[in-house]
Formats: structure tokens, sequence, C-alpha cells
């Protein structure tokens, strides 16, 4: 993550719950080293790193950044490319996969079922700090929708989830719903990162205490999206990339078993919870970005 401002916006994602490593990296519980601040003269996404199981999945995408008749960088064990609309490079890098232990789910009480007797639920008890347990997905503006689109799926190997109609694709390249979400924009932006918690306890405890002091951090939040299902809060650093907590993201194990729809509308946003203040949509910082005014330092 590129950013004007790095001391601030590190110091706001140590307070997010990501572990501070000291050296510009972020760690997280699940998928470790996750998020790197650099300084950049405008907010952006400067490079994605995704990992791959073997080198013939980077013989493969060489194929399909080849055919694109985009160029890349081939070493043993790593692939590098630059996204011709954006400039976005992605890395694949031959990686173990993220390991994440099983959380036992929440025990509810509903309408004829008592799963619960005498006692409060953990989500109410619960002080510890949330701390995310992986990134979960990055979504950025493009100036050519088509061709950053082309780019992760025809060339690098990612799959396509939804669409939202005109406007953005959901793509990933794991079992849950979306790791990249592109959106056409007048400018190449970082709209947000989305970092997986527990559930929707966790959700609302990590707004919470971001919020405690800082009610300027505030954007979105409490949903539950359509695409993904996932419930969400977003913030805003101070570099003006919006965060958002997550929880119960869709997750698809067969490609052959999804079939991707075209989403407009509400649809394309959320399924429940508050409008979208016009800033979600349109980031108050959009026009300086277009014209390149950039935050102080």
């Amino acid at each position: 993550m590129g950013v004007p401002n790095v001391a601030a916006t590190a110091a706001y994602y140590a307070d997010f719950g990501l572990a501070d490593e000291t050296d510009g990296w972020f760690s997280t519980r699940d998928g470790g080293r996750q998020l790197r601040v650099v300084a950049t003269p405008s907010r952006r996404l400067v490079e994605l790193t995704v990992g791959v199981d073997d080198p013939d999945d980077l013989g493969r995408a060489a194929v399909g950044l080849t055919r694109l008749g985009v160029g890349s960088e081939r070493t043993a064990t790593t692939l590098a490319a630059d996204d011709p609309a954006t400039g976005l490079r992605t890395v694949l890098q031959v990686a173990p996969r993220v390991n994440q232990p099983e959380t036992p789910a929440p025990i509810y009480n509903g309408p004829g079922r008592i799963d619960r007797v005498g006692a409060r639920t953990p989500g109410v008890l619960r002080t510890d700090r949330v701390t995310p347990r992986k990134l979960g997905h990055a979504v950025l503006g493009s100036t050519d929708l088509t061709t950053t689109v082309r780019f992760l799926v025809e060339g690098l190997g990612f799959q396509i989830s939804d669409h939202i109609k005109d406007e953005g694709a959901f793509l990933r390249c794991s079992q849950d719903h979306h790791n990249v979400l592109v959106l056409r924009a007048p400018v190449t932006f970082l709209h947000h990162t989305a970092w997986q918690v527990d559930d929707v306890d966790d959700v609302g405890r990590g707004a919470f205490d971001m919020l405690d002091g800082h009610p300027e951090r505030h954007v979105w939040g409490l949903g539950r999206h359509f695409a993904g299902s996932n419930f969400f809060w977003y913030l805003k650093d101070p570099a003006g990339n919006f965060s958002e907590y997550y929880s119960d993201m869709d997750s698809i194990v067969d490609d052959q078993l999804w079939s991707p729809e075209v989403l407009e509308g509400a649809k394309g946003l959320f399924a429940w919870g508050p409008q979208p203040p016009p800033s979600f949509l349109r980031p108050d910082d959009l026009a300086a970005l277009m014209v390149g005014v950039h935050a102080p330092t």
C-alpha cells in the first residue's frame, strides 16, 4: 500500500489490530506478513503478491500473459507482471497455502431452539483485542476495467465470481468469494482492503474500538453484502483508504457449482444495512487524485 503519510497510516493499522513488524510490514494471525506501507505521492495499491502451489502455475500464467501481449519477469519461484491499465505489479510466488485453524461456531438461541442455556453469549463477554485472521481482499479502481480484468483473469488465472453491471468484477484466486474487486474509475486508486475476523461480534467490537475517540474514522456499517454475503463495517485510514472488518464470506469450493451473476442496484452493494454514504461510492479525494493533488505528509 502506497501512501504519502506513512507514519500516520501505519499507526492506524496497528490500531486496527494488525501486528506491527517494525520494518514496514504488518501481520495477521493466520496469514503472516500481509501488508506493507510504503511512501508514494498519492494513495494507491503498489503491489499484490499471490501465492501459487508450484512452478507449473507460474508457467501457465506466463503463457496467459504472453497471449495478452504483457511482459513478465520469471525466477524459479516467482513471476511478476504489471497491469497495463493501473500499473499494479502482481507477483505470483510459490508458497504454502494459508492454514486457518478451525474456530468453533457461535452457539445461537433462536425461535424454537435453545442451544445456549443459562449463560450469556461469548460474543458479549470478550474483552480481548480484535486481531484480523487474514487479508481477504483488495478493491482497486481502474481507468480501463476490461484491461485490468483480462490481466487478472486471462493472464494470471483468477476466476470471476460476480459482476457489478458495467461497473466492476469480483475475482477470486482462492475459495473465498473474492480476493480482488476491480471497479471502473476515472483514476487508479486503492478503494479498500478487507480483513477477516471471527464473527459478526468481532466486526462490531473491532469497529467500536476503532471509533472510540476517533468518530471521523467511520464510513459505513454495520451491514451485510449480497455479493460474498459477508457482514461488514468500513472505516477510513489517514491516507483516505477504506479498511473493512468482515466475517462469514461465501466459499466457492467447486468452480463448476458456482454461476456468476450480474448485480444491479442495491444488490451490487448490500443486502441490508444503512445506505452507503456518497463518499463510499465516490471518495472525497477522488477529484484531487485525478488532478494530482496529494495529501500532506
